[in-house]
């Protein structure tokens, strides 16, 4: 191991321009951001009225949808790693086909769907749950458009856990559920957790889908539209610093306990 290390630390050693390139790629893509900082009005700065209400919106619906696609995203994403069948690339073109498709033209299908005249929709207001422009409709469009990006990332996660090990676990009487939740969880942990910042800032920071099916209540993305659209960029600087402020915690919360401890 020593060796291969040696060997891949000289043949990193070759190659001078990595470091100088990596450099240029992290300027380019923080640029923007630290363009924002002079843009920002600070001596005006100030929110208007509604975007603290758009903020609670957004965080408090996210962390709604974050439990589900956990749910319902890890058994996919497990099953994906570990079970071979003759029609799996189906499974996987239906997973990465939100990702393909445009988020309007989801949002449109969503709409299609489960709005008042979609065939899920009529007969899901009859129980009394309305998925176009309520919370329930909100939730919804943050799970299409972030539980692709966590099994993706979870689905990573799973396969790079040794079969060896869970193999072993099961000569020694473990049942395939014990197995899951004692060697595969654990020892996938950190990509998890990556799968799970991922999807939280995508639930967060959804807009197109959002914006055909849950135009009310307006979330952050939504409110930073309506700004532009009524006041100008001036409004819209404070609302994405206040976006930055509750989209970061939970990403870096979950890589640094990950780390230390692990959460699953």
């Amino acid at each position: 191991m020593s060796a291969a290390r040696a060997s891949f630390r000289t043949r990193a050693g070759g190659f001078p321009a990595a470091p100088v390139l990596g450099l240029l790629a992290l300027l380019f893509l923080t640029a923007p951001f630290a363009a924002l900082a002079f843009a920002t009005e600070w001596r005006r700065f100030h929110f208007i009225s509604g975007d603290f209400d758009a903020a609670f919106v957004s965080v408090a619906l996210s962390l709604l949808a974050l439990p589900i696609i956990a749910a319902f995203g890890t058994p996919l994403a497990w099953w994906l790693a570990r079970r071979e069948f003759r029609w799996k690339w189906l499974i996987d073109a239906a997973v990465l086909l939100p990702l393909l498709t445009p988020p309007l033209a989801l949002g449109i299908l969503l709409a299609s769907l489960y709005g008042p005249y979609g065939p899920a929709g009529a007969l899901l207001e009859r129980v009394g749950l309305v998925l176009t422009n309520t919370a329930p409709a909100f939730v919804l469009a943050q799970i299409y458009g972030a539980m692709p990006y966590y099994v993706i990332t979870a689905r990573a996660a799973f396969e790079s856990v040794p079969r060896e090990l869970e193999d072993l676990a099961l000569t020694l009487g473990k049942e395939r559920w014990q197995v899951f939740l004692e060697v595969s969880l654990p020892l996938a942990r950190l990509g998890l957790a990556a799968g799970l910042a991922l999807a939280w800032v995508r639930a967060l920071g959804e807009f197109g889908i959002v914006l055909i099916t849950a135009y009310f209540p307006h979330g952050i993305p939504v409110k930073l539209w309506v700004n532009l659209e009524d006041t100008g960029l001036s409004a819209v600087y404070p609302l994405l610093w206040l976006f930055f402020l509750v989209a970061m915690p939970l990403p870096l919360w979950l890589g640094m306990v990950s780390r230390r401890r692990g959460i699953f």
